[in-house]
């Protein structure tokens, strides 16, 4: 066993034995890693201790309330902070080790969609040229190629290629989303941080959105780390779930056994604030073509 898996404690924290949470069979080989991340603001603890890991095709969903330390975790996988201990393992690689060349070469196979799609997108500049930057930077695409790239993400996301020539404010909230999340697609990420990406969004476009990102894990089998503070929304994109409190990991599951049978006191308690899943799973059910139905 190498250090890595050492202190990933061989794919199974403890931490995740403990609460029932231990890893899938789904879960061998899985693309990302994160082992044992500790981040402090100011002497105060806001992500300790925290282990997980997310398969191919995966989607683990974490939920918390507010200062919960689940944006903190998320901004940590993709090297937007760097963890004071602990190690995020992309295939093996810890990110943190990287540099140059090196660096740049996985962060293609780590993309993140942020909660506001307008502040993740400059203003200035046409979304066609936004959505081909990373292409510009990580691929060896000439021109014409990277033209045709665009015009296909835009299509898979229910918008057209004509949309390219346009700025972002001449788009409603969620199609700026489609346009994030196809830039964060565009060169084919192992893995996709989804952080809160539909929380800004009223309740149709949110099941469109999810329904999108289900359709384009389905078809390109990423896996999709999902940050939300919504135990009804995760549930329809869920394939396991994990609860962050106080900066800890308290319970790690298939998405099943956190609502049907949930192990910690506090996870009982979102599941009883929820007045009726069953209803909102209804209700919410994902539009899973990618249509452009939101304005």
């Amino acid at each position: 066993m190498t250090g890595q898996d050492r202190a990933c404690g061989g794919g199974t924290s403890g931490q995740d034995r403990a609460r029932g949470g231990g890893t899938s069979g789904q879960n061998a080989g899985a693309p990302l890693r994160a082992c044992g991340l500790v981040k402090t603001f100011g002497g105060r603890p806001a992500v300790r201790d925290v282990s997980f890991e997310v398969g191919a095709g995966e989607t683990l969903a974490i939920v918390g309330e507010s200062g919960s330390g689940k944006s903190t975790t998320a901004r940590m996988l993709v090297g937007l902070l760097r963890p004071d201990r602990g190690q995020v393992l992309l295939d093996g690689d810890d990110l943190a080790r990287l540099r140059g060349r090196a660096l740049r070469a996985r962060r293609r196979d780590l993309q993140m969609v942020f909660q506001d799609p307008l502040g993740s997108l400059d203003p200035a500049m046409r979304v066609g040229a936004s959505i081909a930057e990373p292409l510009l930077l990580h691929t060896a695409l000439d021109a014409a190629a990277r033209r045709d790239r665009v015009a296909d993400l835009l299509r898979r996301v229910g918008l057209r290629p004509e949309h390219a020539d346009r700025l972002p404010r001449a788009f409603s909230g969620g199609q700026r989303q489609r346009i994030a999340i196809a830039r964060a697609i565009a060169c084919d990420p192992r893995v996709l941080i989804c952080d809160e990406p539909v929380s800004a969004l009223d309740v149709s476009t949110q099941a469109q959105i999810l329904g999108l990102l289900a359709g384009l894990r389905e078809t390109t089998g990423f896996g999709c780390v999902f940050i939300s503070h919504d135990l009804a929304v995760v549930r329809l994109v869920a394939d396991r779930i994990g609860v962050m409190r106080g900066g800890e990991l308290v319970e790690l599951g298939p998405a099943e056994q956190i609502y049907t049978d949930p192990r910690h006191e506090y996870t009982r308690e979102l599941v009883a604030a929820v007045p009726s899943l069953t209803a909102r799973r209804a209700a919410r059910t994902p539009c899973t073509n990618p249509k452009e139905v939101d304005g």
